[in-house]
């Protein structure tokens, strides 16, 4: 014998919708990157140099990509009571985190075609001009991550004051940051690290003689930006693809359950848990029981510290 029973379904208002702080800060760091941009590929292609020129076109990409994370927020934002979602719309937010790991990627093969045509055919380079435009980059650079993170600061204190503020607190809010936000800061900052590397390459070209420095500077430039994309892919892809079941909330699940219907020989025979939001997981679980009492609330008691668990199925099945 089984039973199921379904705990009722709040729509998306019940789950992480968006982040108005990370939204505004993204759109402010969309126009000045915007505006750095032009200026840095402009400068780079009159002064003929690799470093800031692929810093500039490395900013371009920034600006696409931050427009994506724009374009993701407003989009969660305006679906988020659309019932066709049944989850709400938080995976729009990591989805375009996904794209701009995609972006990152190309960018960052972009570098490393340029290097090496600069590599083998070099070619003269007005250094102190580009210095001053490389440093003005690098304060662009330094004043969006410094408004991306003021944003990413509003947002986790929001989890940390309404997701885990109870008792068991086993560190999950480490799995809760806005995978969009961070998708933005990493490109800012990315590029500010490749500002760095072409201010010193720059430097070096024009004090000791070394040209060959600017392209080397850029393909140093382009693994790191193809290391950090790709930690942002792993991470953005395993929630786009519910691969959830590895984080301690699932054992804990679990375990609680065991430990608390221990005396009616009550097992866990299946257990699902994903992400629905940033701080919030659904689980699906089914127990084996003698106990012919045994009902889904009490199951649903054994896990009810988790505040993370926003939505749960329990189903029973009853032992001959």
């Amino acid at each position: 014998m089984h039973t199921s029973d379904l705990r009722p379904w709040q729509h998306s208002h019940q789950f992480d919708t968006g982040n108005a702080s990370a939204e505004r800060s993204t759109r402010v760091v969309l126009a000045i990157t915007a505006v750095a941009m032009l200026v840095e590929i402009g400068a780079g292609a009159w002064f003929n140099s690799m470093a800031l020129l692929a810093d500039g076109w490395h900013m371009s990409s920034h600006a696409v990509a931050i427009g994506l994370s724009a374009f993701a927020y407003a989009a969660a934002r305006r679906y988020a009571r659309d019932p066709r979602f049944a989850f709400g719309t938080w995976k729009i937010e990591v989805l375009g985190g996904f794209a701009s790991a995609l972006f990152l990627l190309g960018v960052a093969a972009l570098m490393v075609v340029g290097s090496l045509e600069r590599l083998w055919s070099p070619a003269p380079i007005h250094y102190r001009e580009a210095i001053v435009v490389a440093v003005l980059g690098l304060v662009v650079n330094l004043a969006c991550a410094r408004l991306l993170h003021a944003g990413h600061g509003h947002e986790h204190g929001h989890d940390h004051h309404h997701g885990h503020g109870h008792a068991h607190g086993h560190g999950h809010d480490d799995h809760h940051h806005d995978l969009n936000l961070r998708s933005a800061y990493l490109h800012v900052v990315a590029d500010a690290a490749t500002s760095v590397l072409a201010i010193g390459a720059l430097l070096g070209g024009w004090f000791f003689g070394w040209a060959w420095l600017d392209p080397a500077m850029g393909l140093v430039g382009a693994a790191l930006v193809a290391l950090w994309a790709r930690g942002l892919l792993q991470e953005t892809a395993k929630v786009l693809l519910d691969r959830e079941m590895d984080h301690p909330v699932t054992d804990e699940i679990r375990e609680g359950i065991e430990t608390a219907l221990a005396d009616s020989e009550t097992r866990v025979a299946d257990l699902h848990v994903w992400r629905v939001g940033r701080a919030a997981y659904a689980c699906a679980v089914t127990v084996v029981t003698h106990s012919p009492t045994l009902t889904a609330d009490q199951v649903r008691a054994t896990f009810a510290m988790h505040e993370e668990i926003r939505h749960s199925t329990v189903e029973i099945q009853r032992c001959g």
